[in-house]
C-alpha cells in the first residue's frame, strides 16, 4: 500500500511533485530506491527537453587556496534570477565549487569529470533539474597555479554577477604579506571587474578586432573627406586608444585616472623594493 507518508518522504528526498512522487512509487511497488531512480531518469529525459531554453541567469563562485598559490572560477547558470537566489541552487553551487577545486581540475573538460555524489558532475548537473526545474548549465571554468614567487587572488563582485582570477608574480616572496602589496592587488581585481580589459597586452588583443577597429575608423575618416595619405596617420592614433581602452597594463587605472596599471605597478613595486608583474587574468561576466 502507497502511504501519504511514504509520498511525503519519497518528496523530500527529491524535491519532485506529489502526484510524480505517487505515480513512480506505484510503478515500482513501493521501493524507495526504486522510484529515486526512475524520478532521476524521467528527471534526465527531461533535462534534455529543458535544455532548449535559455540558461543565462546563475552564479560566478570562487575558490583560492589559503597560501594564494592556486585559485578557481567558476560560472553555473540557471533561467531565472529568482531560482539563482534559491538557497538550494546556492548550495548545489558551493558544493560543486569546494569539489571541483579540491580535485585540481585543470579545465572545463576535466572539471565536468570530476566525481560529485554518485556520478561525473556533468551528469550530476543534468540530474539536479529535477529538484530545481530549470536547465542548468555549468558553462565556465578556470584554475590557475600560481609560478614561484607569484600568488592567485580572486573578486566576486556582489551578488555573483561578475567575477575575476588574477595573478602576480614578485621577486620578494615577503611581498605578498605586506598590506601595501595585497591593497593592490585588491584593487587589480576591482579594476578588471569594473573595466573589463580584453586582454593583458597588445599581443593579447585578436588580430582580426584589432583589424576591424581599423576599418570602422578608417570608413568614419573616408565619410568625413579626410586626405587618404593623412588617414594612415590618424588610424595609428585611433588604435592606439582602442589599444590603451582594452590592454589591461595601459588602461587608466580605475582609482586614479591619471595613472595607469602599469605605472602602479611599478610605483608599488618600488615602495617595497620589488617588481611586480601581472601574469594573467579572467574575469567572468554572467552570461557573457
Amino acid at each position: 500500500m502507497i502511504t501519504a507518508k511514504i509520498v511525503q518522504e519519497l518528496r523530500k528526498k527529491t524535491n519532485a511533485g506529489m502526484m510524480d512522487c505517487k505515480k513512480v512509487l506505484k510503478e515500482t511497488d513501493g521501493d524507495m530506491d526504486a522510484a529515486i531512480k526512475l524520478l532521476r531518469e524521467r528527471g534526465i529525459a527531461k533535462a534534455g527537453a529543458k535544455a532548449e531554453r535559455a540558461a543565462n541567469q546563475g552564479i560566478i563562485t570562487a575558490r583560492v587556496s589559503e597560501d594564494c598559490k592556486s585559485g578557481m572560477l567558476q560560472e553555473v547558470n540557471c533561467e531565472t534570477d529568482f531560482v539563482s537566489k534559491n538557497e538550494n541552487f546556492q548550495g548545489f553551487v558551493e558544493e560543486l565549487a569546494d569539489t571541483v577545486f579540491a580535485a585540481g581540475s585543470a579545465d572545463l573538460d576535466a572539471a565536468l569529470q570530476v566525481t560529485v555524489g554518485d556520478g561525473p558532475l556533468a551528469e550530476t548537473v543534468k540530474a539536479k533539474v529535477v529538484e530545481i526545474g530549470e536547465n542548468l548549465k555549468y558553462r565556465k571554468y578556470v584554475r590557475f597555479d600560481a609560478a614561484e614567487g607569484g600568488v592567485v587572488v580572486s573578486y566576486i563582485h556582489p551578488p555573483g554577477k561578475v567575477g575575476v582570477l588574477i595573478e602576480v608574480g614578485t621577486t620578494k616572496p615577503e611581498s605578498a604579506a605586506s598590506p601595501v602589496f595585497q591593497e593592490m592587488v585588491k584593487d587589480l581585481t576591482l579594476h578588471i571587474a569594473a573595466c573589463a580589459p580584453k586582454g593583458l597586452g597588445r599581443e593579447d588583443i585578436p588580430a582580426e578586432l584589432v583589424e576591424a577597429e581599423r576599418e570602422i575608423f578608417r570608413k568614419r575618416l573616408l565619410d568625413q573627406g579626410k586626405p587618404e595619405q593623412i588617414i594612415e596617420k590618424i588610424l595609428e592614433g585611433q588604435i592606439g586608444k582602442f589599444y590603451a581602452e582594452n590592454c589591461f597594463l595601459e588602461q587608466a587605472f580605475v582609482k586614479d585616472g591619471d595613472m595607469t596599471v602599469s605605472a602602479l605597478l611599478e610605483a608599488k613595486g618600488k615602495e617595497l623594493g620589488d617588481t611586480f608583474t601581472v601574469t594573467r587574468f579572467v574575469r567572468f561576466g554572467l552570461g557573457e
